[in-house]
């Protein structure tokens, strides 16, 4: 499948069409099982002949015009019905206007193909839906394995190249592991880069957005189109004097799968060859924040509680996925106090990150481990549970500390399945670990 940059210049040296686009996605969306919640054919093949015909008139509405993307079914689009991958919401009204981000991707061009699937209510790391199946990527010569939650479909979409590129969001690594599993490049922002209008929410506090792609630089150009830009603005930044701080105390961890470590650390150590400086140390907010979600409470289940404690509860309760509805139960009796001290702490530990990081990035694996098999996940209740706190229990830090954070892949395993590394800083700095995680791509490129 070829990157949306790649695709990008077909189509303006006019070796493909808009139309040539859609029609082959659609065919390849319709021969993938579980990967989309609904499709847009006539409306994306409508589009495509349009596009077709503002380029042929010199006209074209950027270099995005007439691609094809997926959107995760949290996003509202136009006369869509917004699942969030969840039965109890089959009867909604249809959305009357596109999400924020989705009309700013429309108004550059970008073709809607259709809604991906997800974890319910986008509440897991692992990706699977009992109620409209789970998507699984294609690795060939190994048994289905999950796809990575809660933007599974995104991420699959992407890895079976049915498009390009997606739309994902990321609340406790949402964009990060299904990039990872699926060995693709995804960009969890900053929580208020991005307008959040017209997307179903989560975790307020938390809920961010994002693409996942075959490339960083894939990653950069639908950035800019879902800031409305034409073209991006963020160019590679110098691995040159680059500061990376390695946490030294989440690579001592025993959990940490033989190939992610060792292909994390081939990496870094090529990174140093190109001139980057790679700080060992352990960072004292980061061990505070691993001591305290599991000891206080992840503050994404006690928002997502808050949130959708009326649903779960009510009537149509008993139709969410049994292991979602559990999770968002267990913040439940978290007293009104202990809320407010995990409110102060992430306060308090979001000054404390700037201080100890004092301007370098963050490296260290995107997931402990490679996407583990389906199967026993979907027979297995505590073998889910327990899998999936190990698959978040890094993206999650990065999270609760509201750092921008660009997933990379990092090589593979024995039997072929991707690793993945996690380039971060702190908030607000999204420009810059785009514009290192480019740098960092072309020297993986290098290195590979």
């Amino acid at each position: 499948m070829a990157t949306l940059a790649e695709t990008s210049r077909a189509l303006e040296r006019g070796e493909t069409t808009a139309l040539a686009l859609v029609t082959a996605a659609l065919e390849r969306a319709r021969s993938s099982a579980h990967v989309f919640t609904e499709l847009f054919a006539a409306e994306a093949l409508a589009q495509a002949s349009a596009a077709d015909a503002r380029r042929a008139r010199g006209q074209a509405l950027s270099a995005l015009d007439g691609i094809p993307l997926a959107i995760k079914d949290i996003f509202d689009v136009r006369g869509s019905r917004t699942l969030a991958g969840s039965l109890t919401r089959r009867e909604v009204p249809p959305a009357q206007a596109d999400a924020a981000v989705v009309a700013a991707l429309r108004a550059n061009g970008m073709i809607a193909l259709g809604k991906t699937n997800l974890s319910e209510l986008a509440f897991s790391g692992l990706g699977l839906n009992p109620h409209f199946g789970t998507p699984t990527p294609d690795f060939p010569g190994v048994e289905p394995r999950a796809p990575g939650g809660s933007s599974a479909g995104s991420a699959v979409a992407v890895q079976r190249g049915i498009v390009s590129a997606a739309l994902g969001s990321d609340t406790g690594g949402s964009i990060r592991v299904p990039a990872a599993f699926n060995g693709l490049a995804g960009f969890k922002s900053s929580a208020e880069r991005y307008p959040m209008a017209g997307v179903h929410p989560l975790a307020r506090s938390l809920d961010s957005l994002g693409p996942i792609a075959r490339t960083v630089g894939d990653c950069v150009l639908l950035d800019a189109a879902m800031r409305g830009l034409r073209a991006p603005v963020i160019e590679a930044a110098p691995l040159a004097g680059s500061r990376l701080v390695i946490e030294a105390g989440i690579l001592d961890d025993g959990g940490i799968a033989p190939a992610v470590r060792s292909n994390f650390l081939a990496l870094m150590r090529h990174l140093q060859a190109q001139g980057a400086r790679l700080e060992w140390r352990r960072l004292a907010a980061v061990a505070q924040v691993r001591q305290l979600i599991p000891r206080d409470g992840w503050l994404g289940a006690i928002e997502g509680w808050d949130f959708l404690k009326d649903l779960v509860n009510g009537p149509q309760g008993s139709a969410i996925d049994p292991r979602v509805s559990s999770r968002l139960r267990s913040a439940a009796d978290i007293p009104a106090q202990r809320v407010a001290a995990i409110r102060a702490a992430r306060q308090r530990l979001l000054q404390a990150i700037a201080a100890e990081l004092d301007g370098a990035f963050l490296a260290m694996p995107t997931v402990r481990h490679v996407a583990p098999p389906l199967a026993p996940l979907e027979r297995d209740d505590a073998l889910f549970a327990t899998t999936n706190v190990a698959t978040l229990s890094l993206t999650m830090i990065g999270s609760f500390l509201n750092m921008p954070g660009v997933a990379i892949p990092s090589g593979v395993d024995p039997q072929g399945l991707p690793t993945s590394a996690l380039i971060s800083a702190v908030q607000g700095r999204d420009d810059e670990v785009l514009a290192l995680g480019l740098a960092v791509e072309a020297a993986f490129a290098e290195h590979r």
